[in-house]
């Protein structure tokens, strides 16, 4: 298997299916109408047409060997493509697809470009350049017994099946199956795109009975108009936020910022730290290169509308209870500063973000906020 045997004998059969599953998976995208891709119906991979003649059979191989003149994977499959239970005339290609390279010296190497007649010379000279005591062992070995099971089968079937033979070899592996299927995923934003391929392969596997597996062109296309329009619309997920309030450099570098000077007013000095460091973090949030940087930066400008709005309340009513300047000033930031964070949508902001912003509104001169209560 690529990428080396695993001790779990399970669990290679698993990937070795799945890697097929994901073969399966990527022709869905081209079926046309009345198309249809098969699972374990004459092999690995089907597509089955209304026509034959755009109908093709693949056997998928995931191995890290090379497909030399004597490996099994060829002759193998030649064996099942020639069972009395095969029928051939279904189809107008039959594939081995494999993520091995040809060996450096096997006769294989041309045969895409060869006739049938051609072929069967190939895989005759192959046969017969073993040692005849191998050949007429009481007990040959397995690769013999697949050799000379093909070699000797009905002439006029063998031809027509080597004359539909394509092999695939240096096959993609399934982590770059995966990648092409993401590139075919039209509409979908990044963030949501694996979501997408993982909904997509859950479907494929769902197809799955007792009596058959396939997937149809028109429900392959169901089901993906379903899911785009579940995920056309981007997911939104906040920068994180630390917390942690500024440096004493930070805050002298930022002192004569005018929401510091606002709190410096009410003579409410320690808490300056984290006020700069929550402005601090959400400035850097604006400027970092995201994936959802537009949507981030439109929701921000609506969101700290919504928390003015929110302080003007507050403010008013402090004015309205106020006794004494300084003690209702900051009673009134504190309240602010502990809030819970608005909603937005689905999501509760983190309360640095919130507080960040509050700190931004109150640096807008335009917007007069101030924290100092005067009745």
């Amino acid at each position: 298997m690529s990428g080396g045997q695993t001790k779990n004998a399970a669990l290679t059969t698993a990937l070795a299916f799945h890697y097929q599953v994901l073969i399966g998976l990527e022709k869905c995208f081209a079926l046309e109408e009345g198309q249809s891709i098969w699972f374990e119906k004459d092999g690995d991979v089907s597509l089955i047409s209304p026509n034959a003649l755009t109908s093709s059979q693949t056997e998928v191989k995931d191995y890290s060997a090379a497909l030399t003149d004597h490996h099994e994977n060829l002759w193998k499959t030649l064996k099942n493509w020639l069972a009395p239970d095969f029928d051939h005339t279904q189809y107008s290609v039959l594939v081995l697809h494999t993520t091995q390279a040809f060996g450096a010296t096997t006769k294989l190497k041309n045969w895409n470009t060869q006739t049938a007649e051609q072929r069967l010379k190939v895989l005759t000279d192959i046969f017969f350049s073993r040692p005849e005591d191998k050949r007429n062992a009481e007990k040959p070995s397995e690769i013999i017994k697949l050799q000379k099971a093909v070699i000797e089968a009905d002439d006029a079937l063998l031809r027509s099946i080597l004359d539909k033979v394509t092999l695939i070899t240096e096959a993609d592996s399934a982590e770059e199956i995966a990648r092409s299927v993401l590139k075919m995923i039209n509409g979908i934003p990044s963030t949501n795109l694996y979501k997408y391929f993982e909904w997509l392969i859950g479907f494929v596997y769902a197809q799955a009975t007792q009596q058959s597996w396939s997937i149809s062109q028109k429900a392959f296309a169901a089901k993906c108009e379903e899911i785009t329009a579940l995920l056309c619309k981007k997911e939104f997920t906040f920068p994180v936020f630390s917390g942690d309030e500024a440096s004493a450099m930070q805050v002298e570098q930022h002192q004569d910022k005018l929401f510091v000077q606002k709190i410096a007013e009410i003579e409410y000095h320690q808490v300056i730290p984290d006020a700069v460091g929550h402005w601090l973090e959400l400035q850097n949030s604006l400027m970092e290169d995201l994936d959802e940087s537009a949507i981030y930066k439109e929701k921000t400008i609506e969101y700290q509308k919504k928390l003015v709005k929110r302080l003007n309340f507050a403010y008013s009513s402090a004015q309205l209870e106020a006794t004494d300047v300084i003690k209702s000033s900051k009673l009134l930031y504190n309240k602010t500063m502990q809030e819970q964070a608005l909603n937005m949508g689905n999501d509760i902001p983190p309360i640095e973000y919130k507080n960040g912003l509050i700190h931004d509104a109150m640096d807008d001169d335009e917007r007069d906020l101030k924290w100092k209560v005067e009745p």
